[in-house]
């Protein structure tokens, strides 16, 4: 079902896409436009996870690092993949005391996934495992690939949008200033909400699918639980300089933005642990409550994995 939603959203974003153009007067204005954005994109799609990495200083790691907690993550996150039958991906870290995570790559043999120091400090291995089942699911799915996608129509709209109250009007006449502006603003702000729709649809099916990889729906459910709790209370600086990154993290690193609504990039939290309790009681496992959040996991709480 939500396979079936992306991709109508995926077609009403071309709709209006081809909306806008016929506005614009002719295919000459929309084709180039799209040309230019599918260029912008193309060049994101084989370099996104670079500049995704690099614009948070992640760091790469092995299985053999010398802190434990570290170490696990790494084994963990591997024996993950090999279970989901992925290629091995490239694994980091990024020193930032928001707990979080997310996975980037064009296709599953050019994937990486990243956790901050602060959910490794913050969660039990379990939990840390439901996680990294859910970054894995990002990538068997191929929503990196998905959102790339989106983000050329989205790109697109925004450029035809802007060129709509210069040269509107199909039929040769002169362009109607006020639907101009409309366009303008109404149009970027339509492709935006649903972009974000298209991401919540994608963070349920990663929830589905990353707990049938990981095999405990419990655990991700109560990570979730407190890495929301603690996202609100720690702003990640790195993702408010760049919000249009938002969409790739486990949960949204924006401050006081954790509502289900047509702004938000990711379900509501507390929707998404319903599921995944549902999930667990089909398992034929118990189903308690998530854990709250402690300050510390199992491991300890301590400035950053390296030290």
């Amino acid at each position: 079902m939500n396979h079936l939603k992306t991709y109508i959203l995926l077609a009403a974003m071309t709709a209006l896409f081809g909306a806008i153009g016929y506005f614009v007067g002719g295919t000459g204005g929309m084709l180039i436009a799209l040309v230019v954005a599918a260029g912008m994109n193309l060049f994101a799609y084989w370099n996104s996870d670079k500049m995704v990495l690099r614009h948070f200083r992640a760091q790469p790691v092995d299985p053999n690092h010398p802190d434990p907690r570290v170490r696990a993550y790494a084994q963990d996150t591997l024996a993950l993949a090999a279970r989901a039958g992925l290629p091995a991906p490239k694994i980091y870290i990024i020193d930032n005391p928001q707990p979080n995570a997310f996975a980037t790559g064009r296709n599953p043999e050019n994937a990486a996934v990243a956790a901050t120091s602060g959910l490794l400090g913050l969660l039990s291995r379990e939990e840390i495992r439901g996680v990294m089942a859910h970054e894995l699911a990002h990538v068997k799915n191929r929503d990196t690939l998905t959102m790339t996608v989106t983000a050329t129509i989205a790109g697109a709209i925004g450029m035809l949008a802007n060129f709509a109250l210069f040269f509107g009007g199909s039929n040769g006449e002169r362009p109607n200033p006020i639907v101009g502006i409309a366009i303008m603003i109404l149009a970027p702000m339509a492709a935006a909400l649903v972009q974000m729709a298209i991401s919540r649809s994608r963070e349920y099916e990663a929830d589905r699918i990353g707990a049938e990889i990981g095999g405990e729906p419990e655990a991700l459910a109560s990570a979730l639980s407190k890495i929301e709790s603690y996202a609100r209370q720690r702003v990640n600086m790195d993702a408010e300089r760049n919000p249009a990154m938002a969409h790739l993290f486990i949960i949204n690193p924006l401050s006081g933005r954790g509502a289900d609504n047509l702004f938000s990039t990711h379900p509501n939290t507390k929707n998404r642990i319903a599921q995944l309790m549902q999930m667990a009681q089909r398992f034929g496992r118990a189903t308690p409550q998530p854990a709250p959040a402690q300050d510390g996991g199992p491991w300890g709480r301590r400035k950053g994995p390296w030290g």
